[in-house]
C-alpha cells in the first residue's frame, strides 16, 4: 500500500528561474559527474528480457504492441510522438507497408508537422524506396514551401542519387519562393560542383536582385574574381555603386572595391575610389574607410602625410570637445582610442594623465562611475599593450589613493588590482590588497570576490575565516550563511554545516529567513536526518503559522518511507486546521483544506474524504459600503467571502438556514395526507405563508446577531442550491418553483 501510494505521488512543479545571471560559484562538469557517481544516480536495474521462440508468440507480441499503440493514439490523436513511435516499431518489424499507412494516418491528423514528414521520408530512403521518398518530398514542399529543411534534404537526396537534372529542377522550384540567402548559396555551390560557372553567374544575377544587400554584391564580385573574370568582377562593383547611388552609399562596398583594385595593382583607381567614397559618406560613418585608406597609403603612398591629415583632423575635433567640457569622459574615451591606435606610448600616457586629472567635483558615487574607467583602461593599457607591470602597479595604487573610501569605493578596482598581482605570481601581495580593501571599506562584492579567489586556490581554511568575517560584517545576509554551510557540506563536515545553520536561524534579523529555513530543511533531508527535519518544522511553526509551511511539513511526512507516514501526514493537516481557525486570511485556510482534500483523494478512505469535504467553506457573495478619500459615500462593492462550518462567529446564520429547511420538510411531511383533499388555491396559499414565514425569520435573525462592524455588510446572494436569494423577486420565483415540484422532490 505504501509503495503504491509513493508511486502515485505527484512531482512538485519546478519554479521558474527569474534571475538568469550566472551564479557566483560555478559548478564544473567534474563536480556533477562525481556527485552522480557518489549518489549512484545512473544505476538502474536492467529491464527484463523476453525470448520469442515461435511464430505464435511473435504474432501475440505484435498484437499486444499494436493494441497498446492504438490505445495511445485513441487517447489523444494530436500527440505526434505516439504516431512516430508506432511507425518506427512497425518499420523495425519489417512491416514497411504498415508503417507507411501509419504515417499517412498521422499526416491526416497534422499535415503541418515538420518532424512527421522528415521521419516519413527518412523511412522510405532507409528502405531504398526512392520513388516513394521523392513523392513524399514533393508533397512536403508543396504543402510547406517555407520549410527549408525539406528542400535541403530533397535536393541532397537527388544529388546523391546522381539525378543532377532533378536536383536542379528542385532548386529552381525552391528559388521561385525567394528563400533566404543560404538557399541561394547552396544552389550556386551545387552548380559549381558540376563546373557550371555560367549557370552559377545567372543564379548570382537573380540572387542580388532578390537580396540586394552589399555583402551579396561583394560575394558576386569575388566569385567572378575567383574564376578569373576580372573585367566581370569590376563591372559588378560598378553596377553595385550605381545601384545604391549617392543617397545610399555604403563604405563596405567601396572598401571591397578598393581592395580588389589594389590586388590588380591599379593604385590610381584605388585612390580615386577612396576619395570619392570619403566625399560622399559622412565622416562619422566612414571610420573603416579611413582605416583602410590609411593602410593603403602606408603601403603604397606617403605614410606621414596621410596619417597627419587624418589623425590630426580627428585629434583636433576631440581636443575641442574636451576643452569645451573637461568632464565629458565619453569624449576622453574616444580620444584615447584614437591615440592608442597610433601606437606611440608616450603620447597615450600623456593623454591618459590629462584625462585622469579631471576628478569629479562632487564626492558622490554616481559621478565617479564613468571616471573610474579611465583608470581601469589606463592600467590595462600599461599591462597589456606596453607590458610594464611596475607602472601598472603604480596606476592601480594611485587610483586607490585617490578614492574617498570612507564615503564610497569601487570593488572592481580592488579586485582587478588583486587579479593583476596574481597574474604576476605575487599571491602575497594580492592577499594583502584584498585584506586592505576589507579593512578600509568592507563590501559584499569585495568579500565575495576574495572568497571566490581563495576557493579557486583551494585554500579552504582561509575561506572559513573569510566567511566568518563576512558574517560579522553582515549577519543578516542569508545567502552568505547558506554558502558557508554548503562549503562545509562539500568538505564533508556535516556537524559544522549544521552548527552554521543553527547560528543563522538564531540571528535576530535576516533578509530572507524563508530561504534560510528551506536550505536548512533541505540539508537535513539530504543527510536523511528525518527526526531533525521534523524538529526544524516544529521550530519553524513556532515562529510562523504560514500555510505553506504546514503543507510542506505534510508533504515531507508523506515522502518519508514508513508504515505510519499517512497517519502522520493526516495528523499534521489536522493540527494545521486547528491552528488556523483563528486566522484572518481565509484564503490561506482554504488553501490548506484544498491541499488536505487532494491528499485524501489520493490516499484517504471514503469516510476521511467526506470528513474533509464537510470542512470546506461556503462561498458567499456580500456587499460592503465604500468610502472615498474625502469621506463621502462611494457606493457599494460586491465581494466574495468564505464561511467555514467550524467558524463559531458565523454559526447563527448557518443554524438559522438549517432550522428553516428542517421546519419546511417537517411541514411538508405532516401535510402530505391532507393535501389530497385540498384544492389548488389552498395549497398555493399555505405554501406562500410557509415561505414568507421562513424568509421573515431568515431576515430577522441575522439582524439581531450582527455586530457593529457587520452592520455595514448585507448579504446579496449565496452560492448554495438550498439558500434563498435576498431580493423579493427571486423569493417569489423560488416559491412558484417549489409549488410546481412534487413533495418527494422537495424532500430530496
Amino acid at each position: 500500500m505504501a509503495s503504491t501510494a509513493a508511486g502515485k505521488q505527484r512531482i512538485p512543479k519546478v519554479a521558474k528561474v527569474k534571475n538568469k545571471a550566472p551564479a557566483d560559484v560555478q559548478i564544473t562538469a567534474e563536480q556533477l559527474l562525481r556527485e552522480a557517481k557518489e549518489r549512484e544516480l545512473e544505476l538502474l536495474p536492467p529491464p527484463p528480457k523476453q525470448k520469442i521462440t515461435n511464430a505464435e508468440e511473435l504474432n501475440d507480441y505484435k498484437l499486444r504492441k499494436r493494441k497498446a499503440f492504438e490505445d495511445n493514439i485513441r487517447k489523444n490523436r494530436t500527440i505526434i510522438s505516439n504516431w512516430i513511435k508506432y511507425a518506427q516499431w512497425e518499420e523495425s518489424q519489417k512491416e514497411v507497408q504498415r508503417a507507411r499507412s501509419i504515417y499517412e494516418r498521422a499526416l491526416d491528423v497534422d499535415h503541418r508537422n515538420i518532424t512527421l514528414w522528415l521521419k516519413y521520408a527518412e523511412m522510405e530512403m532507409k528502405n531504398r524506396q526512392v520513388n516513394h521518398a521523392r513523392n513524399i518530398w514533393d508533397r512536403a514542399i508543396t504543402i510547406l514551401p517555407r520549410v527549408n529543411q525539406f528542400w535541403y534534404k530533397y535536393t541532397y537526396m537527388e544529388e546523391m542519387l546522381g539525378n543532377v537534372a532533378g536536383c536542379r529542377q528542385a532548386f529552381e522550384r525552391w528559388m521561385e519562393w525567394e528563400p533566404d540567402e543560404q538557399a541561394w548559396h547552396s544552389y550556386i555551390n551545387f552548380e559549381l560542383r558540376y563546373k557550371e560557372v555560367d549557370k552559377a553567374r545567372t543564379i548570382y544575377e537573380r540572387f542580388v536582385m532578390v537580396h540586394p544587400e552589399v555583402k551579396n554584391w561583394i560575394k558576386y564580385a569575388r566569385f567572378e574574381e575567383k574564376h578569373g573574370y576580372i573585367a566581370h568582377s569590376r563591372k559588378v562593383y560598378e553596377r553595385a555603386a550605381e545601384f545604391y547611388g549617392e543617397d545610399h552609399v555604403n563604405e563596405n562596398l567601396f572598401v571591397a572595391f578598393a581592395k580588389f583594385e589594389e590586388m590588380q595593382k591599379e593604385f590610381e583607381r584605388v585612390r580615386v575610389i577612396y576619395k570619392y567614397a570619403l566625399d560622399k559618406i559622412p565622416k562619422n560613418q566612414a571610420q573603416e574607410l579611413f582605416k583602410n585608406y590609411t593602410m593603403f597609403e602606408k603601403k603604397f603612398g606617403d605614410r606621414r602625410g596621410i596619417e597627419d591629415v587624418i589623425i590630426n583632423k580627428r585629434r583636433f575635433q576631440y581636443e575641442e570637445e574636451v576643452k569645451a567640457n573637461p568632464l565629458n569622459y565619453d569624449a576622453w574615451f574616444d580620444y584615447l582610442r584614437l591615440v592608442e591606435s597610433d601606437g606611440d606610448p608616450d603620447t597615450v600616457r600623456d593623454v591618459y594623465e590629462r584625462a585622469i586629472a579631471n576628478i569629479p567635483p562632487i564626492q558622490e558615487k554616481r559621478h565617479w562611475r564613468r571616471y573610474i574607467y579611465l583608470w581601469i583602461n589606463y592600467a590595462l593599457y600599461e599591462e597589456l599593450e606596453v607590458k610594464d607591470p611596475e607602472r601598472t602597479r603604480q596606476v592601480y595604487q594611485a587610483c586607490l589613493d585617490l578614492m574617498p573610501h570612507k564615503k564610497f569605493t569601487f570593488a572592481k578596482i580592488w579586485l582587478l588590482f588583486a587579479q593583476f598581482e596574481i597574474r604576476q605570481k605575487n599571491l602575497q601581495a594580492a592577499r594583502k590588497i584584498m585584506g586592505t580593501a576589507i579593512g578600509k571599506c568592507p563590501k559584499n562584492k569585495l568579500l565575495k570576490g576574495y572568497i571566490e579567489l581563495e576557493l579557486q586556490l583551494r585554500e579552504f581554511d582561509r575561506c572559513r575565516k573569510l566567511y566568518e568575517k563576512y558574517l560579522e560584517f553582515s549577519p543578516e545576509n542569508c545567502t552568505t550563511w547558506i554558502k558557508f554551510a554548503e562549503l562545509e557540506t562539500i568538505l564533508g563536515d556535516v556537524e559544522r554545516s549544521r552548527a552554521i545553520f543553527e547560528l543563522a536561524i538564531g540571528q535576530p534579523r535576516l533578509d530572507m529567513p524563508e530561504v534560510l529555513w528551506k536550505s536548512y530543511i533541505d540539508f537535513e533531508i539530504e543527510q536523511e536526518e528525518f527526526e531533525n527535519t521534523r524538529n526544524l518544522y516544529k521550530r519553524l511553526l513556532q515562529r510562523t503559522q504560514h500555510v505553506k509551511v504546514w503543507i510542506s511539513y505534510a508533504k515531507f511526512e508523506l515522502s518519508v518511507d514508513g508504515p505510519d507516514r499517512l497517519a502522520k501526514c493526516r495528523q499534521i493537516f489536522e493540527e494545521a486546521n486547528k491552528s488556523m481557525r483563528n486566522c484572518e486570511e481565509k484564503e490561506e485556510r482554504l488553501m490548506l483544506l484544498e491541499s488536505w482534500r487532494d491528499y485524501e483523494k489520493e490516499f484517504g478512505s471514503d469516510s476521511s474524504r467526506e470528513r474533509v469535504s464537510k470542512l470546506l467553506p461556503e462561498k458567499v457573495k456580500k456587499r460592503r459600503k465604500l468610502t472615498a478619500e474625502d469621506g463621502s459615500d462611494a457606493g457599494w462593492e460586491e465581494y466574495y467571502d468564505y464561511i467555514f462550518p467550524e467558524d463559531a462567529a458565523n454559526q447563527p446564520n448557518l443554524k438559522l438556514l438549517a432550522m428553516a429547511k428542517m421546519w419546511k420538510r417537517q411541514q411538508i411531511n405532516t401535510d402530505e395526507p391532507q393535501e389530497k383533499g385540498r384544492s389548488v388555491e389552498e395549497a398555493t396559499s399555505v405554501e406562500a405563508e410557509e415561505t414568507g414565514l421562513a424568509d421573515k425569520q431568515a431576515e430577522e435573525e441575522p439582524a439581531r446577531n450582527m455586530t457593529e462592524s457587520e452592520q455595514e455588510k448585507t448579504y446579496d446572494d449565496r452560492d448554495d442550491e438550498d439558500s434563498s436569494s435576498s431580493s423579493d423577486s427571486d423569493e417569489d420565483e423560488e416559491a412558484k418553483k417549489k409549488q410546481s415540484k412534487s413533495p418527494q422532490e422537495d424532500k430530496d
